[in-house]
């Protein structure tokens, strides 16, 4: 057994972003709720079966070795990706039970959260940082 980190390549992460930002951007602009579903399916798929069709499409088209782009931590983008379809799923049901603010809200939540992540900042690492942290803390007193 090695002591491997795994990862994923950037792009692919990138990608992914890019799919949940458009895809929410999209629904909330055309009123196609039902378009949420390709994010939510997509990170589903990857958080229950580690197949995620976005990625996996996306690996199609990078022109070097996945080793040579920048790595992205896979236990990082699990709890991201997991924050993501929360976010997507009660957006998505919200909407289809008339609660038409709350799905604004969630649908947004993570819209932003997405399009903050492309410009450098990712706001689940900072969740999970900090969740560390405060566990770090508490298990010394």
């Amino acid at each position: 057994m090695t002591n491997e980190i795994r990862s994923i390549p950037r792009p692919l992460v990138r990608t992914n972003q890019w799919v949940i930002l458009l895809s929410v951007t999209t629904a909330l602009l055309t009123g196609q709720i039902w378009i949420l579903l390709i994010p939510l399916a997509a990170g589903l798929s990857g958080l229950l079966f580690h197949f995620n069709l976005v990625m996996r499409l996306a690996k199609l088209f990078l022109k070097k070795k996945p080793s040579d782009y920048i790595p992205e931590d896979h236990s990082q983008q699990q709890f991201n990706q997991v924050i993501a379809v929360v976010c997507l799923g009660l957006g998505l049901i919200s909407f289809l039970l008339g609660w038409t603010l709350v799905g604004y809200i969630f649908t947004l939540m993570v819209g932003l959260a997405s399009l903050i992540a492309i410009l450098g900042f990712c706001i689940g690492c900072f969740i999970l940082f900090q969740w560390k942290r405060y566990s770090h803390q508490r298990s010394l007193h």
